[in-house]
């Protein structure tokens, strides 16, 4: 199955996070002027070892806990967006050429990836993003690779399936955390935007921290 890591597609979606002791599932509406609110939100605990240490080790149960929590979400979107733990995926920034096509730049990435993943491409999914044009010039740009392996996505797919939803986005939790913040940050004063912000995901047995600034 080929999922697209970073590339949003396919709206409506409501977003779901599975983490080691819950299920939580929010579903954003549009709030004009570029901003959102959020429209209905749902947390189902889990059974005790369900989720260890980012894997799922009972799909069943989380299965379930999936079907009760989109029920209390009371919405009709199926379609759903989730996010792999962070320590379950490698990232890496390349260099690249400018101007490549699709398919040459798909080429260059496979071959940079085989350098930086210990594991042979056809046990993993991975998927690239274009992030800009390089520090060293407008001739090459800085490209993101993210690779995990298969089980730890298809185990999440098979989750939502089993459910009753469809997953239609995979995304990294660090990255998705600095995305929801990029719809915060529109709101602050051009002085704070250049400032350093800290953003702090507080889970059940991790504490995530990622400071940034100026993107």
């Amino acid at each position: 199955m080929q999922l697209d890591i970073f590339k949003p597609k396919a709206p409506p979606l409501f977003g779901m996070d599975i983490s080691s002791s819950a299920v939580k599932m929010v579903e954003l509406a549009d709030a004009g002027k570029s901003a959102y609110r959020v429209d209905r939100y749902a947390i189902e605990p889990l059974p005790k070892d369900s989720v260890l240490d980012g894997n799922i080790a009972n799909l069943e149960a989380v299965a379930e806990a999936v079907r009760r929590g989109w029920k209390k979400l009371g919405t009709r979107t199926k379609s759903v967006a989730l996010a792999l733990p962070t320590a379950a995926v490698i990232t890496k920034k390349i260099i690249c050429p400018a101007g490549l096509r699709e398919e040459d730049l798909e080429l260059q990435v496979e071959g940079e990836a085989n350098q930086y993943i210990p594991f042979a491409l056809d046990e993993v999914n991975l998927d690239f993003q274009v992030l800009g044009p390089a520090p060293s010039g407008p001739e090459e740009v800085e490209v993101l690779i993210a690779a995990s392996r298969k089980e730890k996505v298809e185990d999440r797919v098979a989750v939502a399936e089993a459910a009753g939803l469809k997953a239609i986005v995979m995304d990294v939790e660090s990255y998705a955390l600095q995305t929801a913040f990029e719809l915060v940050r529109q709101q602050l004063s051009n002085e704070a935007r250049v400032e350093n912000v800290v953003v702090v995901d507080i889970g059940a047995s991790i504490m995530n921290t990622t400071v940034l600034r100026n993107d």
